[in-house]
């Protein structure tokens, strides 16, 4: 074993694939890219992010208290990367990135076309934003797309690296 940074120790750690956290306040969309998030509970579906204070959407998170989570397929990674690099503070991201929309039908923010999934949530715990900027969110509705079952998503691995799903395997499980 050989010494590792302590500041390096997320992209060992990363949570799950990177998506796309859409907010709209006052009639404007926005959208960020995120991967720092867990699964909280099996149901409700709750789900803990976190959004930086300095990221446009935290605002518009905290004031409207949801959000959609869009799950990109590897086919966008590099949309998923520009979106990450600008801010909604000056960009119209939705056109930008050319990314097509759909109401959703509990919140307030726009579904994202060309999503293996998209799930519409409400926060239902700040306690942790003060501190960590750590949201809690419940899915109150989820839609996906069944033509990208098998779609594969990205990871972050830190400092511009993704990697990519791999082969799956099923083993025995007592879980329900």
């Amino acid at each position: 074993m050989k010494a590792f940074p302590l500041s390096s120790v997320y992209q060992l750690l990363e949570p799950g694939p990177v998506v796309l956290l859409a907010t709209a306040q006052r009639g404007r969309p926005n959208v960020m890219t995120m991967s720092w998030h867990m699964m909280m509970e099996f149901t409700p579906p709750l789900i803990a992010c976190v959004v930086s204070d300095g990221d446009y959407s935290f605002k518009a998170l905290r004031a409207t208290r949801e959000c959609i989570i869009a799950i990109p397929p590897v086919e966008m990674a590099e949309t998923v990367v520009g979106i990450g690099n600008c801010s909604g503070r000056d960009t119209d991201k939705f056109e930008t990135f050319g990314l097509k929309t759909k109401p959703a039908e509990t919140v307030g923010a726009p579904l994202i076309a060309g999503c293996i999934a998209n799930l519409e949530c409400r926060v239902v715990d700040t306690r942790l934003v003060n501190k960590y900027c750590l949201f809690v969110l419940e899915a109150v509705k989820a839609w996906h797309e069944p033509k990208r079952k098998n779609a594969k998503t990205i990871h972050h691995k830190g400092y511009g690296r993704f990697a990519v799903d791999g082969d799956i395997i099923t083993l025995k499980s007592k879980m329900p």
